[in-house]
């Protein structure tokens, strides 16, 4: 009797963890590159009754006598399928199709990964987050010299890199100026643009220091770094849309869009791919899974009651 009062006590936690990850699912239904989860159950221990025995040259075998003490949580795994894309016309926002996430600074030396491609400038005119947050990138050096008029050929090594050291990530400035380090000139960046493949191309007037004549040139800066895991389902949520690297992620891989990671699309969101259909069906049956449970307990408890009205 007391059996049943457990093991329906733990259908009541595991389904009241259920419900909890559903309304956590319903709650993010808009949150930009939102991955849905799903709660999985298992049964626990059982308690056998009486063992199976093999059959013999005159009798059968039976099976073993076991009663279930109960259910408990097995996983709660993350969907991490595509969500459906939105468009925006903000240049900076930008949408994931395919396995790979941002990569972004948290601070201490250490990255963050995130489907939450609505970036921004900061004051200094960084490529930032919504959160401000820097997103890393693998930038060429700025302080080259700027043809007139033509783009500069240093591009190549962004453009056709293949590999590249955890070290050499950064975060990028898209608008700003500085003097070349090597004519003198004033240089200043007045718009940029950033491509499916992620290649970050800014226009940079150049402002001759003895004429001061400007002239203006395409200049690639940098190129945007999307990160890839064996799991992707083991990255742990660590707040504001960002993920970090779990023990059964296994470790990042980096490379740029357009290389077995995705491509972007500017002016693009990717929604959170809840599907509210299912989350709230989801709900029905968690609700009267809870009441079912709810009742064996009371039914349990009519059985004690019972019980103890023996003696009288």
């Amino acid at each position: 009797m007391m059996r049943s009062l457990f093991s329906a006590v733990s259908g009541l936690k595991s389904h009241q963890t259920a419900m909890d990850v559903i309304g956590n699912n319903v709650a993010n239904v808009n949150t930009t590159g939102y991955k849905s989860s799903r709660t999985i159950f298992q049964d626990i221990y059982s308690q056998t009754i009486r063992s199976a025995t093999a059959p013999t040259s005159t009798t059968g075998g039976i099976n073993a006598q076991q009663v279930g003490l109960g259910t408990s949580i097995s996983t709660i795994g993350m969907n991490m399928s595509d969500g459906s894309t939105q468009s925006t016309s903000n240049s900076l926002d930008f949408a994931i199709s395919g396995d790979g996430f941002f990569v972004v600074s948290d601070g201490n030396g250490g990255y963050y990964y995130s489907r939450n491609g609505a970036l921004t400038t900061d004051p200094d005119g960084y490529l930032v987050t919504a959160n401000g947050d820097y997103v890393m990138v693998i930038a060429e050096n700025t302080t080259d010299a700027v043809a007139d008029g033509t783009s500069d050929d240093a591009t190549t090594s962004v453009e056709n890199c293949d590999s590249f050291a955890t070290d050499d990530l950064t975060n990028i400035q898209l608008m700003k100026s500085f003097t070349d380090s090597t004519t003198g000139n004033k240089v200043e960046y007045t718009d940029y643009a950033i491509d499916s493949n992620g290649l970050i191309t800014v226009t940079a007037a150049t402002t001759d220091s003895t004429t001061g004549e400007t002239t203006k040139a395409i200049k690639t800066i940098g190129r945007v770094v999307l990160a890839t895991f064996n799991n992707a389902g083991g990255l742990e949520k660590a707040g504001s849309s960002y993920y970090v690297q779990g023990a059964n992620s296994g470790a990042p891989a980096y490379d740029f869009a357009g290389n077995n990671c995705g491509s972007l699309a500017s002016g693009s969101l990717e929604m959170s791919n809840v599907d509210l259909a299912t989350e709230l069906t989801n709900m029905i049956i968690t609700q009267r899974g809870f009441q079912a449970n709810s009742r064996v307990i009371t039914t349990s408890d009519t059985f004690l009651e019972e019980l103890i009205n023996l003696k009288r």
